[in-house]
């Protein structure tokens, strides 16, 4: 069964650009038109992953083959911003989630006594600011699972992070990452052998997961940047006479990405160079030459000192 963990829609708020964060979406992509363009690309199941927000489960949990997920915003003692994907929740769970957001050991312990699966987006990606170096010693000792394969990172962002999930024996899932109907269904997640969605979400928590699809490029940021500003427009009018600033986007793009690709090569090296584990060569190549996932039969459990990590609070997770 095939599932894109990375969705967004017009429930994930304002965008976080300055001056726009106070008249653009993060996305304007209705609900029901992400599950029928998920459906039509293929995808067994349907999730969305909204930036701190379940609004989408209104219109869609009448569909059989959706489940609820979110991306949730999460600070460390240290500062750094974080995104982590939490996958087939409740809304009891989505309220004590952002209780908890911001003191990680606080949230680790919820997820891990309601047994919810939860990932490390992005984690070779600038979006979310600065990293330090103990944020990867975070990631590689309490997160089970990492998002290897996100269709919006580039290649390089991409390959680092799967580098890092096979080093660490984390579970490896895809998604999209996408804002814009163009992109959803383009990366996802498969695991072999689900006969449905308890099936899948069981595969996902054992590590029976495989990353299929797209990266990203200059080309789908921009036409993703484009079709956001189209439709900042069409929601506000008055934006129009913003207009002109769009012969500058190409240019913020390369420029963003730019310091993407610096960002990922550097903390991609650091850590290659400091990797706390040994390499573990762990990857399932699949014969039809598509891009390459992670499978791992790993149960999806709180290791010991993890556990004992909670009980007195951890380092990234004190505040």
């Amino acid at each position: 069964m095939k599932c894109d963990l990375h969705v967004h829609t017009v429930h994930s708020g304002m965008c976080t650009v300055p001056v726009f964060r106070r008249i653009c979406r993060e996305s304007y992509s209705d609900p029901g038109e992400v599950y029928a363009t998920l459906k039509r690309r293929g995808m067994d199941l349907v999730t969305v992953t909204d930036h701190d927000s379940i609004g989408s489960s209104e219109s869609l949990r009448r569909h059989p083959d959706f489940f609820l997920s979110e991306e949730v915003t999460c600070r460390t003692s240290r500062g750094t911003e974080l995104h982590v994907a939490v996958y087939d929740i409740r809304e009891r769970d989505h309220i004590e989630i952002q209780r908890r957001r911001d003191n990680l050991a606080a949230l680790f312990a919820y997820l891990h006594e309601r047994e919810i699966l939860f990932a490390i987006n992005h984690v070779f990606s600038a979006l979310t600011g600065a990293r330090a170096e103990a944020d990867f010693g975070d990631f590689a000792e309490y997160f089970p699972a990492v998002e290897v394969l996100n269709g919006q990172m580039l290649p390089a962002a991409n390959g680092h992070a799967e580098t890092f999930a096979a080093r660490h024996r984390k579970i490896a899932l895809a998604g999209s990452d996408s804002h814009t109907l163009a992109g959803l269904g383009r990366t996802y997640t498969q695991v072999q052998g689900a006969r449905g969605r308890r099936d899948f979400i069981d595969g996902l928590k054992s590590g029976r997961t495989a990353a299929f699809g797209e990266s990203g490029s200059y080309r789908k940021l921009l036409l993703a940047v484009l079709e956001i500003s189209r439709g900042m427009m069409r929601d506000q009018r008055w934006t129009f006479a913003l207009a002109p600033l769009m012969s500058g986007v190409p240019l913020v793009v390369f420029a963003i990405l730019a310091r993407e690709l610096a960002f990922a090569h550097r903390w991609g090296r650091h850590v290659r160079k400091t990797g706390q584990l040994e390499q573990i060569p762990a990857l399932w190549i699949p014969t039809n030459g598509t891009k390459a996932g992670q499978v791992h039969d790993l149960s999806f459990r709180l290791p010991r000192n993890q556990e004992a990590c909670l009980r007195r609070g951890c380092s990234s997770s004190s505040s």
